[in-house]
């Protein structure tokens, strides 16, 4: 629980700065469409470190479906890595191969979902 709690808001607080200086300090050095990628990364990356900090909530006070919970965490850290991760380095950098690396990390957000689903089911 802890160590969710701790990743979610470490992610969320670079999310918020990488975010200001997407808007202010590379405005008018990106192309539009790299900065909207930019944008994009920063604003899965705080949707995704709300969920690790709900999941940590969760372990904490719902203990079935722990394993689910703890799978979906991991799943969600992959996810902010892969996806956040390839578009702030191919939005700053332009290395297009990047962009095969950003569906990884979609597809670990969307497991990650799954597995709250999952865990939701068994704590019922």
């Amino acid at each position: 629980m802890n160590l969710f709690f701790g990743l979610g808001s470490i992610f969320a607080g670079l999310a918020v700065i990488l975010g200001a200086f997407g808007a202010h300090g590379l405005a008018d050095k990106l192309t539009p469409d790299r900065l909207a990628n930019f944008e994009t990364a920063a604003r899965y990356q705080m949707y995704h470190s709300l969920a690790l900090l709900a999941v940590a909530l969760t372990l904490a006070y719902f203990p079935a479906g722990t394993k689910s919970l703890q799978i979906g965490g991991w799943l969600f850290v992959a996810g902010i890595l892969l996806f956040s991760g390839s578009l702030y380095i191919l939005s700053i950098t332009g290395i297009r191969w990047l962009g095969a690396v950003t569906p990884f990390g979609g597809v670990a957000f969307a497991l990650g979902w799954l597995m709250l689903v999952l865990a939701a089911w068994q704590a019922r």
